[in-house]
């Protein structure tokens, strides 16, 4: 899914800020919504691909006023409501207002057919991939040619993981590229690794 989360590679917000030696939580209820989010992975209510595409799914003003664990708190509420375990109006009977829940979820897929296996030192090209749905793929590797590095154990297919289709795990390559390839004209020489699924990749000619 093509959103305001997928930043990667992208300039124009400003320098980064960060804190050196910073807490993980700042007030009790991050700690709050951090264990329910985990409590409700471990129970099998969502999974991690259901969890992150609902963060996906956040408006996208929102999704950038929001602090991390709000983030965490939209996607709790909304698959919370999506999976049947509370209404909306529970909600926001308990909230004492309107709570923004994140919009609802696109189609997904299943594994590409044409998938095959890399061995370390193979050319491969990320295919030009636009999904509606859940996917992995950063935007700024799309079209590029890097070189297979390793191979790590297969893992279910994010595609149709966040969305209940039934598809074979999958391996993912971590994938070198270099930098003057992805941003050409704007980037000092560098090594670039991203650990890529395999339906992503194509056989580059």
């Amino acid at each position: 899914m093509d959103g305001i989360h997928d930043l990667g590679g992208k300039q124009g917000y400003g320098p980064v800020h960060y804190t050196l030696d910073a807490t993980a939580f700042h007030n009790a209820w991050e700690v709050r919504v951090n264990s329910l989010y985990a409590f409700a992975v471990r129970s099998g209510i969502f999974n991690m691909d259901e969890y992150r595409h609902a963060i996906e799914r956040m408006d996208p003003r929102h999704y950038l006023a929001a602090s991390y664990y709000e983030r965490s708190l939209t996607s709790l509420a909304t698959l919370c409501v999506e999976k049947g375990v509370l209404t909306r109006e529970e909600l926001e009977r308990r909230a004492g207002g309107t709570f923004p829940l994140s919009s609802p979820s696109a189609t997904g897929r299943s594994n590409s057919p044409g998938r095959v296996r890399f061995q370390p030192g193979d050319r491969v090209r990320v295919k030009l991939d636009f999904v509606p749905g859940h996917i992995r793929l950063p935007a700024y590797i799309r079209g590029k040619v890097g070189t297979v590095v390793g191979e790590s154990p297969a893992y279910p297919f994010p595609d149709a993981h966040a969305h209940g289709i039934t598809a074979e795990d999958e391996p993912t390559y971590d994938v070198r590229f270099r930098s003057e390839d992805l941003w050409p004209n704007g980037s000092d020489p560098a090594l670039v690794h991203v650990g890529v699924f395999q339906s992503y990749l194509e056989k580059a000619g």
